[in-house]
């Protein structure tokens, strides 16, 4: 086409003129229209990334999904781990890996990446963040970009810019969630305007395009083999463009912006060289052999993660063809441009030949005319100098067919991109429950976190401002949360069925089960609330992290104080089961009492001090208190011991001392200075009329209390009764 109308353009000044302007136009269609073999641009399903040699490293137009290539590597580096078990037990190695690699992205520069996949998953999400521990650097292929740090220490000056290649840097890559391998990567790479493909392409080129050539729905475009002129065919199937030729030069515009003002072609002209049919200079032919219909259409779906879809174009008559686009569509787009483009190719097989001895200057390649006697609109699809005049290959032309609609992309899977989660700390002590020894501490870390990434935490003791390793970590959330309500007072004395509690879990997808009374019975479901062991028969779930517990127990384990003075909404609420880590045999953890926990995520260690020191050694509060008046004026006062974890209450059956001896203190008036007290080693104390006068005497109406000795605390106390 080019040739034809820069030859013409050459004939105005001389035979010499028209056989220049013959070769330049030569020239151009042979660098964008000539119809010879080629290996273009393709689609293909998504690879994952190599290391190849001679693998091309494809231009990035939009945003696109694509494998990369490997172009860096480190060794496998070995990192070994060693945790404590507790006291006595063999501690634990384990190992774990990391590689620092860089990746080609793209021959040209882009603007930035989005998500990066690894063997499928999300290895970085939307916000930016990388699931797994490690650094990312990204270099967007601009012509002053330095050399990466840590390449540059490896390799020294011989390593490479990668000046006008985007490229991206992983240090230290964590490999433990791929079986320490380097993963199969994909990039979400965005890379400017993808409506301005024809525009960006031919930036570099002697050719340029206009704003009419820009694809309005094209989201992405993948350039990896093919020439330009390849490239350009691709984009003409399915958004038209053609040449436009001025007095500065020709530049690609859309075919359709001629068809605005289309110019009439002057009276056909019949010639004597040759058979030309009956009409003269004008002859027609329905042209299949250049038909180019196709059956469907295949291209990239954002929908579907940049999986490639297929939409059938309704076209019987081109069989079982399909049109392989490497390009980022909807799939109501895709529809709607692949019945166009049959439309187009349907119309485009009726074809003309037209002689005229004169030419319009105004008509060109791509130039909308109209036939004298032919009815609807022809496109210049070429011509060719005879010696009477000039002979025009036409095409009917038409735009705007109407027959895009509603597409279904269809379903796809896609990987949840959770965003990381801080880590949230807990220590306290509970009061001990009769496992392990009766001398080791029950004290306990609740590590968790709110909903999303988390995956554990290293736990620290805190000293001086500094953190010490205690060995131990949580691998697994502790289900934790507050009281999203007042709990208030209890009797602690048998099951609650009506009662019960709201709790607003940290994690809204932590969950929480119901028991039986045979469970409740044998230890199920114990919360901490505050300072005291609640238990719970039945669990509801009110959406978002929010449940309700009912049938109540509370007072568990000797916290029946903590149950008569209630909780205030926000209390601190933990699920005492296997998921918290035990630190009672940890030396240090039982010598310290500020905590501190770091995970993966953490900018800052999640702090917090230890709750209810000592609670596991201290007995529970005697029971049955009982004081009662002889009528010599005496007193006898009695009371029962509880023992340390015994939670059962067995019928006939004493409970075992786990305290070195029995040993009580009795007191008359205030805890705290009391007015005399007695120490006793049985379970009731008998006072004489005289004592009791004098004690009346010295302050009326204050009460006896009692105090168990343990071997490492003593019991809080319990009121025996007062003297009026």
């Amino acid at each position: 086409m080019a040739t034809i109308v820069l030859s013409t353009l050459g004939s105005m000044l001389g035979p010499l003129g028209q056989v220049v302007g013959t070769l330049a136009g030569n020239a151009i269609d042979n660098a964008l229209f000539a119809p010879e073999p080629r290996e273009g641009a393709r689609l293909k399903e998504l690879t994952v990334t190599g290391s190849s040699y001679g693998t091309p490293i494809a231009r990035q137009y939009g945003k696109m999904r694509v494998p990369g290539t490997i172009v860096w590597s480190t060794d496998l580096e070995e990192h070994r781990d060693k945790q404590s078990n507790g006291k006595g037990a063999p501690k634990t190695v384990t190992y774990s890996y990391t590689v620092s690699f860089a990746v080609a992205l793209s021959s040209g520069p882009i603007d930035n990446i989005g998500r990066i996949w690894a063997d499928g998953n999300l290895l970085r999400g939307a916000a930016g963040d990388l699931k797994s521990a490690g650094t990312l650097r990204v270099y967007k292929g601009h012509g002053h970009q330095p050399r990466d740090p840590l390449m540059e220490a490896a390799l020294g000056s011989q390593c490479p810019a990668f000046r006008g290649c985007a490229y991206a840097v992983f240090e230290d890559l964590d490999l433990t969630d791929f079986g320490n391998r380097i993963p199969a990567l994909t990039f979400e790479v965005l890379a400017g305007d993808a409506s301005r493909l024809v525009e960006t392409m031919l930036e570099d080129s002697e050719v340029s395009a206009d704003e009419t050539t820009r694809f309005a729905q094209l989201g992405g475009f993948s350039h990896e083999a093919g020439s330009l002129r390849d490239v350009a065919r691709l984009v003409d199937r399915l958004h038209p463009v053609a040449p436009v030729v001025n007095d500065t030069g020709m530049k690609l515009g859309a075919a359709s912006a001629n068809a605005a003002a289309p110019i009439t072609l002057p009276q056909a002209a019949a010639w004597d060289d040759g058979d030309f049919g009956k009409q003269g200079g004008v002859t027609s032919a329905r042209n299949s052999a250049r038909s180019k219909a196709f059956a469907s259409l295949r291209y990239y779906d954002p929908a579907r993660e940049y999986q490639p879809g297929l939409q059938h174009a309704e076209n019987s008559e081109a069989g079982t063809t399909t049109f392989q686009f490497p390009g980022a569509l909807s799939a109501s787009d895709a529809l709607g441009l692949a019945r166009e483009a049959n439309g187009r190719a349907a119309i485009n097989r009726d074809r003309l030949l037209w002689r005229c001895c004169e030419l319009d200057p105004r008509i060109q390649p791509g130039s909308v005319v109209i036939a004298p006697g032919r009815p609807g609109l022809w496109l210049v699809d070429g011509w060719e100098w005879r010696e009477r005049g000039v002979e025009l290959d036409l095409v009917r032309h038409r735009s705007g067919f109407g027959q895009g609609g509603a597409a279904d992309a269809g379903s796809g899977w896609s990987p949840l991109d959770r965003g990381a989660s801080t880590t949230q700390l807990r220590v306290f002590e509970t009061p001990w429950d009769g496992s392990g020894t009766a001398s080791q501490r029950s004290i306990f870390a609740a590590a968790s976190a709110a909903t999303g990434r988390w995956s554990g935490a290293a736990l620290y003791a805190e000293r001086d401002g500094g953190l010490i390793a205690l060995g131990q970590g949580a691998g697994e959330r502790a289900v934790s949360g507050v009281l999203a309500s007042p709990l208030g007072s209890s009797i602690a004395m048998r099951l609650e069925p009506s009662a019960s509690l709201r709790v607003q879990l940290l994690d809204d997808e932590a969950e929480l089960y119901g028991s039986t009374l045979s469970g409740i019975a044998q230890g199920d479901n114990r919360l901490q609330v505050g300072n005291e062991v609640v238990q719970f028969r039945a669990a509801e779930p009110l959406g978002a992290g929010l449940w309700e517990l009912t049938g109540l127990l509370r007072g568990r384990g000797g916290t029946e104080i903590e149950a008569g003075t209630g909780h205030a909404s926000g209390t601190l609420v933990t699920l005492l089961d296997d998921r918290l880590v035990p630190l009672g045999a940890n030396p240090l953890a039982q010598s310290e009492s500020q905590f501190a926990a770091i995970g993966l995520w953490d900018t800052e260690p999640a702090r917090a001090s230890l709750e209810n020191a000592n609670a596991s050694l201290r007995p529970p509060a005697p029971v049955h208190c009982r004081m009662e008046r002889a009528a010599d004026g005496s007193i006898r006062l009695s009371w029962r011991r509880r023992a340390r974890g015994q939670w059962l209450w067995l019928d006939e059956v004493a409970q075992p001392l786990v305290e070195e001896v029995e040993h009580y203190k009795v007191g008359y008036g205030l805890i705290s200075s009391p007015q005399a007290t007695w120490l006793i080693s049985a379970p009731e104390l008998s006072l004489a009329a005289d004592e009791v006068d004098a004690l009346r005497a010295a302050q009326a109406g204050e009460a006896f209390w009692v105090q168990q000795f343990g071997s490492f605390a003593q019991s809080p106390a319990s009121v025996l009764g007062t003297l009026a």
